[in-house]
């Protein structure tokens, strides 16, 4: 596992245990309607935003934001007191992990810097913090998949990773992990890795991957033509908070995945019935390069932006 935010990078050394089968009535896949029609599947939706953008007030305000990472610090100036603070804990003799309250805080600001950037996109949405790394983002993967499923099963609307794993044998439970947050309207913003490796679960169409551009906008967000990442948000050479209270400049792509986070927020507390698809669709007809084809559209919405890049900056950096 490591974080994809930083060159800096852990190993995961515990392979997880096999998800269990949802064998239990009413929760089985539907194959199909056999004996059923329209009126026996009904479905409350919400239409979504014209043109991705979500209708004001969007402030985020009922929404909650799950960060898997570091912890959050309690109390900084620009992330606030977190709602809940959680941290997945495995016990050195038995192995049995579990997830337990904490007033621990941070443990080495990666986190917080997440949380923040999400609280400046959306303010008044709520965030919610568990701990899956330790100083100097050390982790394992079990207590990434244990911190991850979690938070899946809370049903939080939005859920932050700007973490991911090398090792393929988590793969298969990430997938199954992302796809059960997929259809349970719990969306996963996860960041893509900072080197072209393959790496999870970003590269899992369930989830909205995000890396990061260099344009100068902080409040711009670009769709990816050329996949398997979706989006770009800004994550580099940005300014975040940190550990005592403070803030550090910072590139990654680890802080751009917070920002299409609070995106999400935003779109939902708005249009709290959005659907993960609907989100991404959202995402990809606000987004700056997309634009409809004025041979086909008299009444072009928006014109091109041109770049606002002042020029090259690394695509990796340590914090």
């Amino acid at each position: 596992m490591g974080t994809t935010g930083e060159t800096t990078t852990v190993t995961t050394h515990a392979a997880p245990a096999a998800p269990a089968a949802r064998t239990a009535p009413g929760l089985g896949l539907t194959w199909s309607l056999r004996g059923r029609g329209p009126e026996d599947v009904p479905v409350l939706g919400d239409p979504g935003p014209p043109g991705g953008q979500p209708a004001a007030p969007a402030t985020g305000r009922g929404v909650r934001v799950c960060v898997v990472d570091s912890g959050v610090e309690r109390d900084h100036p620009l992330v606030g007191e977190p709602a809940s603070s959680w941290v997945v804990v495995k016990d050195g003799e038995s192995g049995e992990i579990t997830v337990e309250p904490t007033t621990t805080g941070d443990t080495c600001g990666h986190g917080t810097a997440c949380a923040g950037i999400i609280r400046r996109t959306a303010p008044e949405c709520e965030i919610h913090s568990v701990r899956v790394l330790g100083e100097r983002f050390s982790g394992t993967g079990d207590i990434l998949m244990a911190g991850l499923r979690w938070a899946v099963e809370q049903r939080f609307d939005v859920v932050n990773l700007s973490l991911s794993t090398t090792r393929t044998r988590f793969a298969q439970e990430l997938h199954s992990l992302a796809d059960s947050a997929y259809f349970a309207r719990t969306v996963i913003v996860a960041s893509a890795h900072n080197t072209p490796v393959e790496s999870f679960p970003w590269r899992f169409a369930s989830v909205i991957s995000v890396g990061s551009h260099q344009e100068d906008d902080p409040a711009l967000h670009l769709y990816n033509p050329a996949p398997p990442v979706e989006f770009f948000g800004p994550g580099q050479n940005v300014t975040v908070p940190w550990l005592g209270g403070r803030t550090i400049r910072t590139t990654g792509n680890s802080f751009a995945t917070p920002y299409v986070a609070g995106l999400c927020a935003r779109l939902l507390s708005a249009h709290p019935r959005m659907t993960a698809f609907q989100l991404k669709n959202a995402l990809y007809l606000s987004a700056a390069n997309v634009r409809h084809d004025l041979r086909h559209d008299p009444h072009p919405s928006c014109p091109p932006r041109p770049s606002t890049a002042a020029g090259d900056t690394h695509d990796d950096a340590e914090v």
